[in-house]
């Protein structure tokens, strides 16, 4: 009889078995309120300007009132999840939060409703992105930590890609029903509750730090290490070479693609998210992290040129895919970055400040985009994205490894 010689696992199975089921459990959470939420808002623009009539600058200002409430009450819940030593309570009131107010959408029947809706549901995931982060970094230890992220972020932008497809297909069965897209919408958002409530279990809670206090201290803010404000200096960078992805349907659809198919753009930029993101995530464990975000950044300049002079239907797709895959690369690492890089006791809160930073810097991508998209078209407006970048890789080449830093 032979002996038996045990196969060697690939490190993806190695690191799928170490990691703590709750990590799948948030994964499908994600995924399932990706679903709902990309079906409804793929869609909405639309939705507003041709059914609820209102102007195009109308929308801008919504989507700026969103991001708005969603950036301000992210460092709020992560220093709460830090003072209260427990993270789930505060994830469960965020996706509750989104997945309720969902219910407006097909209700509604004038825009005010719709406006308050988006702001709440942007409420929610502000309540619930901190927190959940720092769940997912006290899950992990450090050597599975970009794993960790890179399976959730994975999960959660295939709900991207299914969810614009879905609503795309129940449009044209339905002949333009927006509504009965909105009314099976909610029901991942629903499904996303029950798994949160019955798979999601809570760790031992932490000692409670004392009486509540403002959400920021001087004395935090030197407890967050070089490392860690580094970190925040390139998320920022990257953020404000990312503007809005409202960009790239606009850019889909001034080559020519179908006004109602354009939104397929993001389905392609969300595959290339999904594919790369778990791999680059388990990559993140293996070499210098200045070399990927470095990466991340070239491909991101790559993608600003495809766009800028994009022509033709598969220029626009190329141009997506780039753009996802850049995406794939750097987000996942930079939330394992910030978790290495900040003391436990103020994870949540260092979750809450690369939010509010990234968030902050989102906006003014956005909105100076769409000015300089004014002026000249996308040429200027893709040219600044690639300049920002590069500046990026610039920061990232005279800063000590982040790598490094992180695990100091």
């Amino acid at each position: 009889m032979r002996d038996h010689v045990p196969r060697p696992e690939l490190p993806f199975s190695v690191h799928m078995h170490r990691l703590s089921p709750n990590i799948a459990a948030l994964g499908y959470v994600s995924l399932l309120t990706a679903i709902s939420s990309a079906m409804i808002y793929s869609i909405l623009p639309v939705f507003l300007v041709r059914v609820m009539h209102v102007s195009v600058a109308s929308v801008g200002l919504m989507e700026g009132m969103a991001e708005a409430a969603n950036s301000l009450v992210k460092i709020l819940s992560g220093t709460m999840s830090d003072w209260i030593g427990r993270r789930k309570p505060l994830v469960v009131c965020g996706y509750f939060i989104s997945s309720v107010v969902k219910a407006v959408f097909p209700l509604a029947d004038t825009a005010a409703a719709i406006v308050g809706a988006r702001v709440f549901d942007r409420l929610g995931k502000g309540i619930r992105d901190a927190p959940r982060d720092a769940f997912l970094a006290d899950l992990t230890t450090p050597d599975v930590r970009g794993p960790g992220f890179g399976l959730r972020l994975a999960m959660a932008f295939s709900g991207f890609v299914v969810g614009p497809l879905l609503a795309v297909g129940l449009m044209r069965l339905s002949s333009d029903n927006f509504r009965l897209v909105f009314w099976v919408a909610l029901i991942p958002a629903y499904a996303a509750i029950l798994v949160l409530f019955l798979a999601v279990k809570e760790l031992p809670p932490k000692v409670n730090r004392g009486p509540w206090r403002l959400p920021i201290r001087r004395a935090d803010i030197s407890a967050l290490p070089a490392a860690f404000w580094w970190v925040i200096t390139i998320a920022s960078l990257l953020s404000l070479a990312r503007f809005s992805q409202a960009f790239l349907v606009l850019v889909a659809s001034n080559v020519g693609i179908d006004p109602a198919f354009a939104p397929l753009v993001l389905v392609v930029m969300h595959i290339a998210f999904s594919a790369a993101a778990y791999p680059f995530g388990v990559l993140a464990n293996h070499i210098d992290r200045r070399l990927q975000l470095g990466i991340g950044a070239v491909i991101l300049i790559g993608a600003d040129f495809v766009f800028g002079a994009a022509s033709s239907v598969w220029t626009t797709v190329l141009g997506a895919g780039l753009w996802g895959l850049q995406l794939g690369v750097t987000q996942g690492l930079l939330a394992v970055t910030i978790a290495d890089s900040a003391p436990d006791h103020l994870r949540g809160t260092a979750f809450g400040i690369y939010d509010v930073a990234v968030g902050i810097t989102a906006f003014v991508a956005s909105a100076g985009a769409g000015a300089l998209w004014t002026i000249s078209g996308p040429i200027l407006a893709f040219g600044v994205s690639a300049s920002i970048a590069a500046a990026a890789i610039f920061v990232l080449l005279i800063q000590p490894s982040i790598q490094t830093a992180a695990s100091g």
